[in-house]
């Protein structure tokens, strides 16, 4: 099933004299970018789910974040010394560079540093961190089943305007060739007149060095090839989008040699009827474009 690289899940879940809440929630990337915001003190955790969700993900840049607290209403929290001696140390050093240059820092408070991250922290010795980490390694499961289902839902719907994008780059295409077609005798007739024009102010003229730059103009407003591209990449696409597993950076290439082919029809246009389809084209691709960034 098509996934989108945008999806979001949360959870909670308690055992072992613990409460947690889980936030799971994904946006584009290039590759699988995971960051886990998880408590240090619970060993191998971060591991844990690093592989689960690259199992289950191919592309995305995934956070996962982790809130854990004692069962009490009001999380018990104890003074972590060493943190705080650290954090003193580094204010001492701060404040003595401060004045070095004349500048003048504003006092802190004890309520500044208790905010300060690590200052103040549950007591989780209490409970033994293998058992921990196994009962959020297994609960966390559903949530990234619920993830999964999220970015699925997002891909289902992001498939069909891909799909409604991709046909009506087919009709453009159709639309082109008959263009293409319909304007053959007009560049025939503009060419016979220039032809007529030549010759008449001419005394003397190369036939076959004419020939071979009315070839040349010819090939050069020729617009078969760019109409047969754009055509194998349509069937190309949709075969990507009938196909299982991630198919995002192959669908971002696509979009690259669709707008290509689309430059080049409207550089060797000519007309203004065929102009003007390419430049439809031109904008659906662009849309599609934009579309394609969120598919895995």
């Amino acid at each position: 099933m098509r996934q989108s690289m945008t999806g979001f899940a949360s959870g909670q879940g308690e055992a072992l004299g613990l409460t947690w809440t889980w936030d799971l929630r994904s946006v584009n990337a290039r590759g699988l970018d995971i960051r886990a915001r998880v408590p240090d003190w619970v060993d191998g955790l971060e591991q844990a789910l690093r592989t689960l969700i690259s199992k289950r993900l191919s592309r995305g840049n995934v956070t996962v974040s982790l809130r854990l607290q004692s069962n009490g209403s009001e999380p018990a929290q104890e003074l972590n010394e060493a943190h705080l001696d650290r954090v003193l140390s580094a204010m001492l050093r701060i404040e003595a560079e401060a004045m070095t240059r004349g500048l003048s820092l504003t006092a802190s408070s004890a309520a500044d540093l208790i905010t300060v991250r690590g200052v103040m922290d549950a007591p989780h010795q209490q409970s033994d961190p293998a058992e921990v980490r196994a009962a959020l390694v297994a609960n966390f499961g559903p949530v990234l089943d619920s993830f999964i289902a999220s970015r699925q839902a997002e891909g289902a719907a992001l498939a069909d305007v891909l799909t409604a994008q991709v046909a009506e780059i087919a009709e453009l295409t159709r639309q082109a060739a008959e263009v293409a077609e319909a304007r053959k005798e007009e560049q025939a007739e503009r060419m016979r007149a220039a032809m007529a024009r030549v010759l008449e102010g001419a005394d003397s003229i190369d036939e076959q060095r004419v020939a071979q730059e009315l070839a040349l103009i010819a090939v050069k407003a020729d617009v078969t090839e760019e109409i047969d591209r754009l055509r194998t990449h349509v069937d190309a696409a949709q075969a990507l989008l009938a196909a299982d597993g991630a198919v995002g950076r192959k669908l971002d290439f696509l979009m690259q040699e669709f707008n290509r082919e689309a430059n080049t029809l409207c550089s060797k246009a000519q007309s203004a009827p065929l102009t003007a389809v390419g430049l439809e084209l031109k904008t659906v691709i662009e849309k599609m474009r934009e579309q394609v960034q969120n598919v895995e």
